[in-house]
């Protein structure tokens, strides 16, 4: 069996791309990245990352500065790694045993392209059965925005914000990766 299908881009300025490869990449990309959250692939996932990550849920419309705010999730490299470290012991009674999660991920846009830097939006819909407590299926669903760049040949993430519909609403246990 092949490997799974990556972002590769050939040389040159991002804006400068076929736009239909470009397309294609970045719905690989978005894809892989569902797909080894869904399945709690973590290193693999952080490895996705730049070294500046910043991935945000905001509380309530991301129309606000993130810092003097509450935010569901608001983290940078070492939060974020420690988040992952917590996920990975076992231990984290929110996540034991780990939700089954599956994700589909649509209307993806270009909202802009330079040289050296992709924003890319797209809604999803994330099915999640709790089975540490209720054994219910939730239902999250919102817009991700993310900051792609280039990487040698494939692209790699370095914001991703994520705007939950009911995001002004009390949310459930939310210990996973969005």
């Amino acid at each position: 069996m092949s490997s799974p299908a990556r972002s590769a881009l050939p040389d040159g300025a991002l804006h400068q791309l076929d736009p239909l490869l470009l397309d294609a990449a970045v719905a690989a990309f978005l894809n892989r990245e569902s797909r080894l959250a869904d399945e709690s692939r973590y290193e693999e996932w952080l490895a996705l990352w730049t070294d500046d990550i910043h991935y945000w849920v905001p509380s309530g419309a991301g129309n606000y500065d993130r810092d003097r705010r509450i935010s569901f999730i608001n983290d940078n490299r070492n939060r974020l790694t420690t988040r992952i470290r917590q996920l990975q012991t076992g231990l984290r009674y929110a996540q034991t045993p780990v939700s089954p999660m599956r994700r589909v991920v649509s209307n993806i846009e270009l909202l802009s392209v330079g040289a050296d830097e992709l924003e890319v939006g797209s809604n999803f819909v994330l099915y999640e059965l709790s089975l540490q407590a209720s054994n219910e299926l939730r239902i999250w669903a919102g817009r991700s925005t993310h900051v792609l760049h280039r990487r040698d040949s494939e692209l790699a993430m370095s914001r991703k914000v994520v705007e939950l519909v009911n995001a002004s609403q009390p949310l459930p246990n939310m210990a996973f990766l969005l």
